[in-house]
């Protein structure tokens, strides 16, 4: 885990933004194997973002993955251009 864990319901307020290198076609694989889990398995997945207050990681189901955006539980999206790491 790279950042301060926190709560799938307190990623809305915080001030999500790109992180220092775009890794999405890095965590492609990862994100697709994680939506896989999410879906066919219900196994959560550890997911670092970079917010303004630094990296923040939450663990939660990834429902969908996008172009731009992973979509978790209840409507809540974060930017794919603002991952870090994804783990499980």
């Amino acid at each position: 885990m790279l950042g301060e864990l926190i709560t799938k319901e307190s990623i809305e307020i915080s001030k999500i933004i790109p992180a220092e290198q775009n890794n999405t076609e890095e965590l492609r694989s990862k994100l697709n194997s994680a939506q896989r889990l999410g879906n066919e398995f219900k196994s959560k997945a550890d997911i670092t973002f970079n917010t303004k207050e630094g990296p923040k990681t939450v663990n939660t189901t990834v429902w969908s993955v996008t172009e731009s955006y992973m979509q978790l539980k209840s409507g809540v999206h974060i930017p794919l251009s603002s991952l870090i790491d994804v783990d499980f």
